[in-house]
């Protein structure tokens, strides 16, 4: 009796202490805390609070009755989703472009950043960068009207240089063949300098004391660039990699709509341009939502399994 009771009067004083530490925490970093209250109330309303509408994927949702006047319908709508005789179509190119931005989108901001981190001359590396920042700023409807600009069978760039070889133009916007790769391209074009940025900082962190004990003994720099800067910004990589992979079926309706038309929606199609169409034109409330909780399922499964297998392989993870 005696020891259960000393037990509990550490434990009382423990939870005191801890209590009492919060609070000195709190008092002393206070201005970090109101500085993240936006944030928390961002999340809150935009993140968080829409989640109760993950509801109306279970539910003949009707706008007038709400998500507790709704018929409940179960796992009808899932169900049905996977029976629409163009949904593994629609499912098929939005994996097989998510795999494609993963593939090019993923590494070219690291090779940029090694690139960049070689030059020595101030202004022509502020200069280059800058030239790289800038398409992230474009909207999309900006960098679609470029890139079907620069494709035009009549007046584009890429066109007037296959004309003066001899061949025939391509109307590369018209043909299912070739939609995937310009998505593709443009994502990386306007978006790879940008990503960048997190790199060239992790970059400044490498101790240079490091590279000069690799020059000592011989190595050049490629060689430094694989036993030293690379293992240094794995950390990095690893976090932004998992990041990504979360998104992995979030392509983007922007991104596609203004390449989008009846002649390349064939293999351009993706299940955020299909639940614009059928959610928001056809007002098809309950079975789009449940499209877009079966995008999350799925990127919590794969963020999931990508931190567990990187913890273990890596030692490094979100979580």
């Amino acid at each position: 009796m005696a020891k259960n009771n000393i037990s509990k009067s550490e434990s009382d004083r423990i939870q005191f202490r801890n209590g009492k530490e919060r609070w000195a925490n709190l008092r002393k970093y206070k201005a970090l805390y109101l500085l993240s209250i936006p944030g928390i109330i961002y999340f809150l309303l935009f993140k968080y609070v829409p989640l109760v509408g993950s509801i109306m994927a279970f539910q003949d949702y009707n706008i007038f009755k709400g998500y507790f006047g709704s018929a409940w319908v179960g796992l009808d709508h899932f169900q049905r989703m996977f029976q629409y005789p163009d949904f593994l179509r629609i499912l098929k190119n939005t994996l097989l472009l998510a795999i494609y931005s993963l593939g090019f989108s993923f590494p070219i901001p690291i090779i940029l950043a090694l690139l960049l981190n070689e030059i020595r001359k101030v202004f022509f590396k502020r200069t280059l960068q800058t030239i790289l920042y800038m398409p992230h700023f474009l909207s999309w409807i900006v960098i679609g009207g470029i890139a079907i600009e620069i494709l035009s069978p009549r007046s584009g760039i890429v066109n007037n240089i296959i004309g003066m070889l001899g061949f025939e133009p391509i109307y590369f916007m018209g043909e299912n063949s070739y939609i995937r790769t310009i998505l593709v391209s443009s994502g990386v074009w306007k978006d790879a300098g940008w990503g960048t940025i997190i790199y060239l900082a992790a970059l400044t962190s490498i101790n240079p004391d490091l590279y000069e004990a690799s020059e000592i003994d011989g190595a050049s720099r490629w060689k430094q660039t694989l036993s030293i800067t690379i293992p240094s910004i794995m950390p990095t990589i690893t976090i932004l990699f998992l990041l990504q992979i979360g998104h992995f079926m979030d392509f983007g309706f922007e991104r596609v709509s203004v390449f989008l038309n009846t002649l390349n929606s064939n293999k351009g199609e993706i299940l955020d341009t299909y639940i614009y169409t059928v959610g928001l034109l056809d007002r098809q409330y309950s079975y789009t939502t449940a499209i877009g909780l079966f995008k999350s399922v799925v990127g919590l499964v794969l963020i999931m399994t990508g931190n567990t297998l990187s913890k273990k392989m890596t030692g490094e993870g979100l979580y």
